[in-house]
């Protein structure tokens, strides 16, 4: 949902203004999936908090963002005829890992 942050002219007519950044993240049980309000610096941010409650839910959502860049990636990397054994390697895991974890998202090329 987006708050509308009215502003005034001169001319006494009201502007209207959308907010620059959002200023705590979601709560969990309300949304399930990154918005492009949430950038990875307030992620970062917000994962190095004293509090808990912000802390978690920033590492759950950076969680969720490395794992979308992640099968950009191989998807990227399949389109262009890697092989599991060249794109497990440069994970840093096993070819067996990566295409158990990825094989059926992303397809056989």
């Amino acid at each position: 949902m987006t708050q509308q942050v009215p502003l005034t002219t001169g001319q006494d007519a009201p502007i209207r203004r959308e907010p620059t950044r959002q200023h705590v993240l979601t709560h969990e049980r309300r949304q399930h999936k990154l918005t492009c309000m949430q950038n990875t610096l307030e992620l970062a941010e917000g994962a190095s908090s004293s509090d808990p409650e912000v802390g978690l839910r920033a590492v759950a959502a950076l969680r969720t963002l490395t794992e979308r860049l992640v099968i950009l990636q191989i998807e990227q990397a399949r389109a262009q005829g890697w092989s599991w054994d060249k794109i497990a390697s440069r994970l840093g895991v096993t070819k067996q890992t990566v295409h158990r974890k990825y094989g059926r998202r992303v397809g056989r090329r």
